[in-house]
């Protein structure tokens, strides 16, 4: 991991990654999704419980980084192969957070834009600052924003998303809570207390119990209803065969703390 594009540090069962390119708005450059990758792999076998994603500076994340997407014109194919593995890697790289098998909550403050806000629809969850502002704003450069897209239409309706797309206008924090692209929208001086009250009560949590859940939470959702029956069936079935979720239901009929309970 290169550690003037991305830190790591670790509380307790919390891991808190940090967009740490100030400079350019915490872009998602090469460096930056190759960065996310590895931290994320590592993370996946780790004893985390809950990962926190935050940027360093004035801004969440700007989405990727123009001025490398530019350099890549001057290919002899124009840019194309490397569009192509850039946006690749992108994709693996926010399909890493949504098989994490912890839970992701996004830290989210001043401007989260394009593959940003593409970012930030991919985690589990999102709280941001109230004076943040939201948008797929490509368009407005003659770019569609046409991967966010699919992280964005997955997390508000369709028609405010192809309205954010097509215009490119930004929301504001209080606005993206009603949407449903972020949890809540809370005051700056608050942010980062509030983040860190999520991510314990979520570390709170049987850590097993959150990784199948999370799985079977992204596979139904997608699917039909039968088969998202199915699936929710066969995970809680798994659920239910944890030794420690068996002693869970046990302590809770004979009113004892949860097993795995570390407060």
């Amino acid at each position: 991991m290169t550690e003037s594009i991305l830190t790591e540090s670790r509380s307790g069962d919390v891991t808190t990654l940090t967009l740490n390119s100030p400079g350019t708005l915490n872009a998602l450059s090469e460096a930056m999704i190759g960065a996310l990758q590895e931290a994320l792999l590592r993370i996946a076998q780790s004893s985390a419980r809950v990962v926190i994603l935050k940027g360093e500076g004035r801004a969440f994340c700007a989405g990727h980084d123009l001025r490398e997407m530019q350099g890549y014109r001057a290919h002899a194919d124009g840019g194309r192969a490397a569009y192509q593995a850039l946006l690749s890697r992108c994709t693996q790289m926010m399909e890493s957070i949504r098989r994490l098998p912890q839970p992701v909550i996004a830290q989210v403050h001043g401007i989260a834009t394009a593959a940003g806000c593409q970012l930030v629809a991919t985690c589990d969850l999102a709280i941001a600052a109230e004076e943040t502002k939201f948008g797929v704003n490509g368009v407005n450069i003659g770019l569609f924003c046409s991967t966010p897209m699919v992280a964005l239409s997955r997390n508000i309706p369709r028609k405010q998303a192809f309205e954010m797309l097509a215009t490119g206008s930004f929301i504001p924090a209080e606005r993206a809570a009603e949407l449903g692209l972020i949890n809540r929208a809370v005051p700056a001086a608050t942010l980062e207390a509030e983040v860190q009250a999520m991510a314990a009560t979520l570390a709170a949590k049987l850590p097993a119990a959150l990784r199948i859940g999370k799985a079977a939470f992204y596979t139904q959702i997608e699917q039909p209803i039968a088969e998202a029956w199915a699936t929710g069936s066969a995970a809680i079935t798994e659920n239910l065969m944890e030794p420690q979720t068996a002693e869970g239901m046990q302590a809770f009929l004979e009113k004892r703390a949860m097993p795995w309970d570390q407060s």
